[in-house]
């Protein structure tokens, strides 16, 4: 059998260094650009706050209900985990039992962390 070099070296990490170069440099290219080549006209009506086409009514400054900021942290969570599954998924085979038995127990919390929130009523909107 053929033996695998599993063992990282500084040149490996190139193309991520090049994939992070290319995301900042289009990102500041971006916003120099707009602001280069935009217009710079500023009148009153286009600084205003532009609520699809509707007249702006009330103060902006209400206050949410605790539910919508519960349902934002339970969508937080889930989507956590679906970062943490990913690479488990990819290499569920090399990780073997034991693997399996740390992913289960990973989904064991995030399945009572869900438990706890429906309890709560976290997602019971009135």
């Amino acid at each position: 059998m053929e033996s695998v070099n599993l063992e990282s070296t500084p040149i490996d990490y190139i193309p991520i260094l090049i994939q992070l170069g290319v995301a900042v440099a289009f990102g500041v290219l971006t916003i120099i650009g707009t602001h280069l080549i935009g217009p710079k006209v500023r009148t009153e009506n286009k600084l205003g706050a532009f609520e699809s086409g509707v007249e702006v009514i009330g103060n902006a400054r209400q206050p949410f209900s605790v539910k919508y900021f519960m349902a934002a942290i339970l969508f937080v969570v889930f989507d956590v985990e679906v970062i943490f599954m990913y690479p488990w998924a990819v290499n569920f085979r090399e990780m073997g039992m034991d693997g399996l038995w740390k992913m289960g127990i990973f989904l064991g919390i995030v399945v009572l962390g869900l438990i706890y929130e429906v309890k709560r009523g976290a997602l019971e909107w009135d």
